[in-house]
């Protein structure tokens, strides 16, 4: 098999969806920290999941069009920095095909290698040994298998995940805390899972589960017809919509010197201004489409290259008002909006008090999608908004909600709850935006959190021989107390953190009763009489205490 249609090449990315779906909670135990928080698996399942929805809505069999409803699925429907790297490796694939009608292993490799440059691009500060490392090495052994004429997918894609596999395998040799909890990396075993899903499908193979067994899978393809396809285009989210204009026309007359790497610059250009980009032709005649707040800006990039001809742009927005009678909001923007994500309903509570306009609910074990943070800013009807992510796994998803907003967004790189909490307490809305941003960041720096949960597997790490089940306590991303109750962890970890402190906040979780919280503070107060103490009901899952030390 040398070439791949739309309609085999839906079936594989359905293929590959299913084989993450399958192997997503043996992919969530690979976390580093023994922590009910592994969620690697889970996350990139929820992105591809939603990736195949869009691929499947959009009705269509051509190869470019599929690929670039399953990129905005994947982008809208990002979770946790592995989904985001995801949706922006296959946003590579959405770029490559554009204007193509089918697949070739060269071409596959076009796609890895795109994928590969944007996702490391999305990333401010690249760490190999990832799924970037992964994908990277992936993508060059592609480029290589690819060279020579008749490649036939099966000797191509067997090159590529081998290659992906040998790679994975040595992961643990570039992160040394891989190496000391003894797993590979769980975002690079999410992608080559990927990977070999979509393989086995063409191949006509069942999907494996990494533990070796094998599992029957048969594609099921929305496939819908045109008019299928016009009669549901009322079930568009217009509520919460991105990019308001769709814009089209035809680039004419090209100048002489319009080469087609001329062209794919354009496109690519297109694909930082709005979504459902579709850039197709050549040197003598190029058809745009795209969804963009800046129609001016895309119309500016196409006369660089030439004359226009059938100019068409509809505004969305208005259409949608006209079907359901809407009328336009009558209320100004407010100046500034907070957005917090958190977890437990004392910490929504909490934030709320502080000012903070939006909850969008989230942490451990749930990261809001891109979707999900972009939904909260657009409802948010500020000119600036400022969002605290509280989870170093959301700052990426966060990052990526804001090149989509259609206002001014500030994303503080809030790692934990009590650092967005420092944060809200510095928000100043009679400053200008930048300062408020510098004082919000500013503030979250003072803060040393940890936190109190249980150990949800065996593992060796920091000098601590831990358990299932012991009560561990983290701090900075290493355990800094082990004990056999929550109580005996806190009062260990407050030891490691407290030192030179004044201030002692603590939030205890669902699962702690307000007298046991009473009798933890009475136990502390005693042990450290030189630190004030506040506790709260946070109300936050599978940790039992989340305490801040100032």
């Amino acid at each position: 098999m040398t070439k791949i249609d739309g309609l085999k090449f839906k079936e594989m990315l359905a293929g590959g969806a299913r084989a993450l779906e399958i192997n997503r909670s043996t992919i969530d135990e690979l976390n580093v920290f023994p922590v009910p928080d592994g969620d690697t698996g889970t996350n990139m399942h929820l992105t591809l999941a939603s990736a195949m929805r869009e691929a499947n809505a959009c009705g269509s069999l051509l190869i470019d069009e599929i690929a670039l409803a399953f990129s905005k699925g994947a982008l809208k429907g990002a979770r946790g920095n592995s989904g985001v790297i995801s949706s922006q490796i296959f946003k590579g694939f959405a770029v490559a095909l554009s204007g193509k009608s089918e697949l070739t292993p060269k071409v596959f490799a076009e796609c890895l290698k795109k994928g590969t440059d944007i996702a490391y691009s999305a990333v401010t500060k690249p760490k190999e040994g990832t799924i970037l490392t992964v994908i990277r090495v992936m993508a060059e052994e592609a480029v290589s298998a690819a060279r020579g004429k008749k490649v036939t997918f099966e000797s191509f894609f067997k090159r590529v995940l081998d290659a992906g596999e040998a790679i994975l395998q040595k992961t643990p040799e570039m992160l040394p805390v891989l190496r000391r909890a003894g797993v590979v990396d769980a975002g690079g075993r999410g992608i080559v899972t990927v990977f070999d899903g979509m393989y086995r499908t063409l191949m006509g193979m069942d999907l494996a589960l990494i533990n070796g067994e094998s599992v029957k899978f048969v594609p099921e393809i929305d496939v819908r017809t045109e008019n299928d396809q016009e009669a549901n285009m009322l079930e568009n989210d217009y509520e919460h919509i991105t990019f308001q204009y769709c814009t089209e026309y035809f680039i004419t007359h090209l100048n002489n010197d319009v080469t087609m790497a001329a062209i794919d610059k354009y496109r690519d250009y297109l694909t930082t201004i709005g979504d459902c980009v579709l850039v197709i032709g050549g040197p003598d005649l190029v058809k745009t489409h795209v969804h963009t707040n800046y129609p001016d800006r895309a119309i500016r990039a196409a006369l660089e290259m030439g004359e226009l001809d059938d100019v068409k742009i509809e505004n969305m927005m208005e259409q949608h008002r006209k079907i359901y009678g809407q009328k336009e909001p009558d209320a100004e923007l407010k100046k500034y909006a907070m957005i917090s994500v958190c977890c437990g309903s004392g910490m929504s509570d909490i934030f709320k008090d502080l000012g903070v306009d939006i909850v969008v609910e989230g942490g451990q074990t749930m990261n809001p999608s891109v979707d999900d943070i972009l939904a909260a800013i657009n409802d948010a009807q500020a000119n600036a908004v400022f969002v605290l992510p509280n989870n170093s796994n959301i700052i990426l998803a966060a990052n990526q909600a804001k090149e989509l907003a259609r206002y001014d967004v500030y994303v503080v790189p809030t790692t934990n709850m009590p650092e967005g909490i420092a944060a809200a307490l510095a928000f100043n809305e009679d400053e200008e935006a930048d300062e408020i941003f510098d004082d919000m960041r500013m503030a979250m720096s003072g803060v040393s959190c940890a936190e109190v949960t249980h150990a949800v597997r065996s593992a060796r790490m920091n000098g601590f021989s831990v358990k299932e089940g012991d009560m561990i306590g983290i701090c900075a991303g290493k355990i800094v107390a082990k004990a056999s109750t929550p109580d005996d962890a806190m009062v260990a970890t407050v030891k490691k953190i407290a030192a030179g402190k004044d201030m002692l906040t603590i939030y205890y979780g669902e699962d702690v009763t307000p007298e046991a919280a009473d009798e933890l503070v009475e136990r502390l107060q005693e042990q450290f009489p030189e630190l004030e103490i506040a506790c709260y009901y946070g109300g936050q899952p599978h940790y039992f205490y989340i305490l801040s030390a100032e």
